[in-house]
């Protein structure tokens, strides 16, 4: 049993221009020529033409049913649906792998809870981390502070000025 799958296309409306075409006819003739050949040698075959009705909007809340000229082209289809078989992929892997030393917690969770205070998440113990902060670090830092001390002024300057006035 031989499998087909169609494609139609509009039939041209309008004729092309070509050398040693003349009148109306010979160009609606060269337009269709033109089409057909595209659609061959995609490997496309002409199999009918086809009058249809499309119903369309009309104003507002009106509809009238136009007529279209189409083209129907069809060719074997390559590999039947029926025998495809897609290759499923393997899942993602886990970039990194869930700690197994996290006691469990009453309600049986083993998740550390993220509203936890830090210095429980740690224990009492805790141990400063191992990197010192670089010197462009403390410069930002000293930035920010000075940043907002001279903010902390000038609003003392303007509450200052708003009681005086």
């Amino acid at each position: 049993m031989s499998v087909w799958e169609y494609k139609v296309v509009p039939a041209p409306s309008k004729g092309i221009k070509g050398r040693g075409i003349k009148g109306p006819e010979g160009r609606f003739a060269n337009a269709l020529e033109r089409l057909m050949n595209d659609m061959g040698a995609n490997g496309w075959e002409y199999h009918r033409a086809e009058i249809l009705p499309s119903v369309e909007r009309s104003g507002l809340t009106g509809s009238t049913t136009e007529w279209r000229n189409v083209l129907v082209f069809r060719r074997s289809a390559t590999q039947p649906m029926d025998d495809f078989e897609p290759e499923l992929l393997p899942p993602p892997a886990l970039e990194t792998p869930a700690p197994k030393d996290i006691p469990a917690r009453e309600n049986g969770d083993a998740r550390p809870d993220a509203a936890q205070p830090l210095a429980e998440k740690q224990g009492a113990h805790a141990e400063k981390p191992a990197v010192a902060p670089s010197e462009s670090d403390a410069g930002q830092t000293k930035g920010i502070l000075e940043v907002t001390e001279t903010l902390k002024g000038l609003s003392g300057q303007s509450s200052e000025a708003k009681s005086n006035g």
